[in-house]
């Protein structure tokens, strides 16, 4: 079956709309959920955390993978063969793509696909741990980061700066 006939499918696009919105709700709810008692009391507080960024930009990262909804996720044994498989990844139609912190060299070739990408490609960093780790994620150019479980201190740290988590 092709991707048309799934786009055209009439019930498609209601659950498509249900699933976006399903995303949206889930991420505003987990926020309020695990915000620091600085963020309700003011967004100049949240401005002021460093790395933070706008809350345009947390909603424009989640209406991506609302859209797109398939992000490539990369995990090379060698620094040489991350950005050979992700360049194929993206030349093969991927708008989403993750680099994880197991990957040699990780941050570095996460900035220099931001860098070449910015714009065509969202591009975010996978396997954060810690917040040191969500830290250096964002200080290369990740403009989102994946935990592999639930890790309050990161989603909270997260939160705080609106990055999507």
């Amino acid at each position: 079956i092709s991707e048309s006939h799934f786009i055209s499918h009439p019930s498609l696009s209601i659950h498509t709309r249900r699933n976006k919105m399903a995303l949206r709700l889930a991420a505003r709810s987990a926020i309020r959920a695990t915000a620091i008692p600085s963020r309700a009391l003011s967004t100049a507080a949240v401005s002021d955390l460093d790395r933070a960024k706008s809350v345009e930009n947390f909603e424009a990262v989640l209406n991506k993978f609302a859209e797109i909804r398939a992000c490539a996720v990369l995990r090379t044994a060698t620094s040489e063969a991350c950005p050979k498989a992700m360049q194929a990844a993206i030349d093969g139609g991927f708008k989403i793509a993750e680099f994880t912190l197991t990957t040699p060299d990780c941050l570095t070739h996460l900035s220099d696909f931001r860098a070449k990408y910015d714009g065509d490609v969202m591009v975010g960093c996978g396997t954060i741990l810690t917040t040191e780790d969500a830290e250096n994620a964002i200080d290369a150019g990740s403009e989102f980061i994946i935990t592999p479980v639930m890790l309050p201190d990161v989603i909270e740290w997260s939160a705080a700066r609106n990055i999507v988590c």
